[in-house]
């Protein structure tokens, strides 16, 4: 039986899914984020590229049928991305201790907790997919962590300018046809079932994000590595799945997607390719990254992790530092999620039983 499991573990790392246009929306995400990174590039402000790709983030969320759907989610979640950066900027501006770097690690972790919980409970009720704050916590709590950041006007034309770009190009199908334009599917109310399980589902990514933040401040000092958020952004990703054994497999792809990842990271650090062709590598990680998400997370991961080091080395420079921190980082969170997971089907099927909801000695999927 552990060899079979084994087998089919072995097996799920280089099977697809069944294709859904992801080409599409890989080829507008991936121009969503190359073109404002190109302009920035061109008038020598590549100190303003994080907000370019956060706000690019909006349009991942372009996974539905219908134009007019297409553009009432992404003008929902642009618009929830835009508010993020904004609280994230004056976090850094006039909060953040950023002079003490003890102080300032509890904050961020403080901070993005609230954060994670907030836009996981704010998603659920806006209809957005996919689900769930990873996004939110990632952006968040990278530009609340960057000491003197950039003028908050500048940093928020870029982040406005990036989302209205996104929201455009997901948009653009829709030209020369105008009699399928207006056409709209009407989103059924909320069950009280629902209502409740969004709100659950809230605290889970506010304990689960939290205590893997903790876990990092204290765990990666003592192991000398940095951007303790990025553990709190892998302790999420096992909570989407409807299964606890999808979810499980899930944190395991993120797990060996990412040792994957950074090796593509070392060859493109001993290439040391100018900036243009980095800007290019980010654009074509993220068209690879939609193209296979949903069909094989592993995979997409291979992509992710390149694209996320090389988004936070361009101003900075590529360094081998950033790998180290990745790896670190993402077992932690990652371990601190499957564990959630776990200790929540656990106390789930006994709060099921006690409800006779399923019988004693069944098992919970």
């Amino acid at each position: 039986m552990a060899l079979q499991n084994l087998k089919e573990s072995a097996k799920a790392l280089v099977t697809l899914g069944p294709a859904r246009k992801d080409h599409w929306i890989g080829l507008r995400t991936g121009v969503g984020v190359f073109a404002p990174l190109l302009a920035l590039f061109a008038i020598d402000r590549l100190d303003l590229v994080v907000f370019a790709v956060f706000g690019a983030f909006t349009g991942v969320y372009g996974r539905v049928d219908g134009y007019w759907n297409r553009l009432r989610m992404q003008v929902r979640s642009g618009a929830l991305f835009f508010a993020v950066i904004a609280l994230a900027l004056a976090a850094s501006h006039w909060w953040i201790d950023h002079s003490d770097p003890g102080i300032k690690q509890w904050q961020v972790v403080g901070a993005t907790t609230l954060v994670a919980g907030a836009c996981s409970v704010l998603v659920g009720f806006m209809r957005l997919r996919p689900g769930g704050s990873l996004f939110h916590i990632f952006a968040f709590a990278a530009i609340a962590s960057i000491p003197g950041p950039v003028p908050f006007g500048e940093a928020l034309l870029v982040a406005g300018l990036t989302i209205l770009l996104s929201i455009a190009i997901g948009a653009a199908g829709a030209l020369g046809q105008w009699t399928s334009l207006w056409k709209r599917t009407p989103l059924p109310p909320l069950s009280d079932n629902v209502r409740k399980a969004i709100w659950w589902e809230g605290l889970f990514y506010i304990l689960t994000a939290g205590v893997a933040g903790a876990l990092a401040n204290t765990l990666g000092n003592n192991l000398e590595a940095g951007h303790n958020y990025w553990a709190m952004v892998a302790a999420v990703v096992p909570l989407v799945g409807h299964t606890t054994s999808l979810r499980i497999r899930r944190g395991m792809h993120r797990m060996l997607g990412t040792l994957v990842g950074v090796i593509l990271m070392a060859i493109l650090i001993f290439l040391n390719p100018q900036v243009w062709i980095l800007l290019a590598f980010i654009g074509f990680c993220q068209f690879m990254a939609e193209l296979l998400v949903m069909r094989n997370y592993f995979l997409a991961q291979v992509f992710i992790t390149p694209m996320a080091l090389v988004g936070v080395s361009l101003a900075t420079g590529l360094s081998g530092s950033v790998m180290y921190d990745r790896v670190v980082e993402t077992l932690i969170g990652c371990i601190v999620g499957m564990l959630g997971v776990l200790l929540g089907s656990w106390v789930g099927s006994i709060v099921k039983r006690r409800q006779g909801i399923i019988p004693k000695g069944g098992k919970q999927n």
